[in-house]
């Protein structure tokens, strides 16, 4: 076997090719590859999502969302001032439009504040109209951290960083299938071996497929598809919104609300919603994989969620098909706001976790199995987090070498 490699990572995502920058720079005499399956890296989670850089305001203090979400943060700030690559650290608001939902949006103040997060200023509806003054609502808050990239641009620079320090870059080859010999594992793709001393697996929307690889006992997870879709709003009416509009989430999701962001390359999309998706990588309404969504609908985790959140499961769906709801929910936080003001914009799929006990993974999850790492939930804020996750995973990779 002519491919052997100390290291091989699944998946050219923002995580994967970060990872592999890590180990990189962390010892740079390891053999690297990174397999992905698309012809460029990019292509799904990071590709289709938003752009913004979060603070880290939502997570719970001490887990690995905040903990690499607020270290990320900085990372890539540094990685982008020191590449090149436009960013905007223009703030967002965060916005209560009903009684019951303050105090959430308490509880949300306080807790950006455990995370270390500074300058946060309580707004009253005239101090929100200073921010944006198109918003309605009766209390919220600013959060000057949160900004603005393209993370494309990001992954695409990871990736020419790796190749310039000797990591191979393997695109349009698919895994299939990953085997043991004595000593090593052997990654098989449609078209090749790839024979390595450890494993590191970023597949996003099918990291648990490939974990399954890795080990002979069940995985008490799966990846549940759900699919978020935007509206962008037109040109004329862009003013109604200067940057970023949060509601206050629910908290039995793991999932915003749909909200206004303003985009670094500009233009303003406004959502995403969150409906399951028919396959892993449905970015419409119409795609549908009959073995996958068979897989999704059998999980007894999703059963659970499904059997406990059906009402809201139809309230997403329904927005799905009728842009009149979607509009009505926009208009939460922009009465003004009117269907006639958006046109349909892009999807992105959610790789989120479920566990067998009907529980939405709400932290980053890496399993770690004798040949290999698997990162198995690493959604929203993943690709903020991008360089301190990738960071993570090398140390536990490096460990073994």
């Amino acid at each position: 076997m002519d491919k052997v490699y100390d290291i091989v990572v699944i998946g050219g995502g923002i995580v994967g090719l970060a990872t592999a920058l890590k180990i990189q720079e962390k010892n740079p005499k390891l053999k690297l590859a990174i397999i992905e399956k698309e012809a460029e890296v990019a292509m799904h989670q990071t590709g289709h999502n938003s752009g913004v850089i979060h603070s880290g305001l939502y997570y719970k203090p001490g887990s690995l969302k905040a903990t690499n979400c607020i270290k990320g943060y900085d990372m890539l700030i540094d990685f982008a001032e020191k590449e090149g690559i436009p960013y905007d650290l223009c703030g967002k608001i965060v916005v209560a439009t009903r009684p019951e939902q303050i105090p959430i949006l308490d509880g949300l103040f306080e807790r950006g504040k455990q995370n270390g997060l500074g300058g946060f200023k309580m707004l009253n509806l005239a101090q929100m109209r200073e921010y944006e003054p198109h918003v309605q609502g009766i209390k919220g808050f600013y959060v000057p951290q949160t900004g603005i990239i393209n993370y494309k641009l990001v992954c695409e620079k990871y990736a020419e960083k790796v190749r310039k320090k000797g990591g191979e870059l393997v695109l349009g080859q698919k895994v299939i299938e990953i085997r043991k010999n004595e000593k090593n594992s052997i990654v098989i793709t449609e078209q090749n071996f790839y024979e390595t001393k450890l494993v590191i697996n970023c597949a996003g929307l099918y990291s648990d497929k490939v974990a399954r690889f890795t080990q002979k006992e069940p995985l008490h997870l799966r990846i549940v598809p759900f699919r978020g879709e935007y509206y962008e709003i037109k040109p004329e009416k862009q003013y109604l919104v200067k940057n970023l509009i949060y509601p206050v989430p629910d908290p039995n999701f793991p999932f915003l609300g749909v909200h206004f962001t303003r985009m670094i390359g500009g233009g303003v999309e406004a959502g995403p919603n969150a409906v399951l998706a028919f396959r892993r990588e449905g970015y419409k309404k119409m795609d549908i994989n009959a073995k996958e969504l068979w897989q999704t609908l059998t999980w007894p985790g999703f059963q659970k969620v499904a059997a406990k959140y059906w009402r809201a499961g139809m309230g997403e769906m329904y927005r799905s098909f009728s842009k009149a709801a979607f509009t009505k929910a926009l208009q939460e936080l922009i009465p003004e706001i009117t269907a006639a003001d958006l046109i349909p914009g892009g999807a992105g799929v959610r790789a989120q976790a479920c566990d067998r006990d009907g529980g939405l993974l709400d932290d980053f999850s890496i399993i770690e199995r004798p040949n290999a790492i698997n990162v198995c939930n690493a959604p929203s804020p993943a690709a903020t987090s991008s360089l301190s996750i990738g960071e993570t995973v090398a140390d536990l990779a490096l460990k073994r070498f």
